[in-house]
């Protein structure tokens, strides 16, 4: 259906771009990190692609349902650390705002969205995924 296509530059310490031109942005390493953190980062870049798409596929699943939307948002944090094998290894937190919908109805669109969401799917079983309902 669609491929996108990025590439980068000099790893954490360089640049991003996308082959169609709307991405161009400065890749720095974040003091938490030893860096001086002016640019963005992997994990800022996975975190806004991952609650962007889990969003959209909220609103899927939901105007499936024919429910309202109003207000939803998604927040992502994206975390790295040491792993088992001697590398690294992310975690996200997911946190769902449906402010208008009743929580057990939420819940099940949660969880909906959770089966249908690319990212979700590419996650699954490979690293801790956990979402916060609030």
């Amino acid at each position: 259906m669609y491929v996108a296509e990025a590439t980068a530059h000099g790893g954490r310490d360089g640049y991003v771009t996308s082959q169609d031109g709307h991405i161009g942005l400065k890749v720095a390493v974040p003091p938490e990190l030893g860096g001086d953190g002016d640019g963005t980062n992997p994990e800022q870049l996975f975190a806004a692609g991952y609650s962007s798409c889990f969003h959209n596929a909220l609103v899927l699943v939901g105007r499936r349902a024919g429910l309202d939307l109003t207000g939803s948002t998604v927040a992502a944090k994206v975390g790295i650390g040491p792993n088992a094998h001697q590398g690294y290894g992310l975690a996200v937190a997911l946190s769902v705002s449906l402010p208008v919908l009743d929580p057990q109805v939420a819940a099940k669109l949660v969880d909906a969205a959770h089966e249908v969401c690319p990212y979700s799917n590419a996650t699954r079983g490979n690293i801790d995924v956990t979402i916060v309902l609030g």
